[in-house]
């Protein structure tokens, strides 16, 4: 008697699938990331209100092709949300941003991003730009 298929368990823990979101990007893997965001996934950001899925990898998917890493400042879980903040690294420079992430059994279904600056900043340490 052989015994069934083993199907691979989806990862329910929140950061984990966070990160495999971020290394989607840096491995440019849709495929991946399609897997990880559910059906009714919203994204929001200063310039974008609620895009859906389908909105999401037309208008964001295209950042991965200049994204090469994340390193994370913080990444922190309080249930099915999930605090990033982030320096990427980009082929033109650098960012920090911050994101709040809803994953809810194993699949991101809500992404808010929180721009931050340009690393490196371009105001000097302890000073500021003009306004």
């Amino acid at each position: 008697m052989s015994s069934p298929p083993v199907r691979e368990a989806r990862d329910h823990d929140p950061v984990s699938v966070a990160r495999k979101v971020y290394q989607a990007y840096v491995d440019g893997d849709r495929a991946a990331l399609e897997a990880l965001i559910a059906a009714d996934f919203h994204f929001s950001s200063p310039f974008d209100n609620r895009l859906d899925r389908e909105t999401y990898f037309r208008r964001c998917w295209p950042n991965h092709e200049a994204i090469t890493g994340f390193d994370f400042v913080r990444l922190h879980a309080d249930g099915e949300i999930v605090f990033v903040r982030y320096e990427g690294h980009a082929a033109r420079g650098g960012f920090r941003n911050t994101e709040v992430l809803t994953i809810r059994d194993g699949q991101l279904i809500e992404a808010e991003v929180y721009f931050g600056w340009s690393l490196p900043h371009n105001a000097p340490a302890g000073g500021f730009l003009p306004s």
